[in-house]
């Protein structure tokens, strides 16, 4: 089962200075239209080139545009040994409706 997290939950972490890693998943065109404050793009297929721009101490939250590829990351994230890794649930899209409509939805 891979570990999730809700949009209104990260905005909780966020606000009250959690540190978190935000891993954003998706291609550069899709992180030019909207993306969360403070992410780091690193698309699915170069994760496992870029492994080594990750922090494993810290929490690391990935997202997408509706969680499915950072799902994918997640599991790929926990097979080679980081544990403190969730998937944002429903991805960007979701943050946008449930959290900050001023993100931009996109097809």
């Amino acid at each position: 089962m891979i570990p999730t997290i809700t949009p209104r939950e990260l905005k909780d972490k966020l606000k009250s200075g959690e540190k978190l890693f935000l891993l954003d998943v998706r291609e550069p065109w899709e992180y030019a239209l909207a993306k969360l404050e403070g992410s780091q793009l690193l698309p699915l297929g170069t994760l496992t080139q870029s492994l080594g721009k990750l922090d494993r101490n810290a929490e690391i939250v990935a997202y997408c545009h509706h969680g499915m590829r950072s799902a994918d990351a997640v599991g790929f994230l926990l097979q080679q040994g980081i544990t403190q890794v969730k998937n944002l649930a429903g991805g960007i899209d979701a943050w946008s409706v449930q959290v900050d409509p001023t993100v931009l939805r996109y097809r």
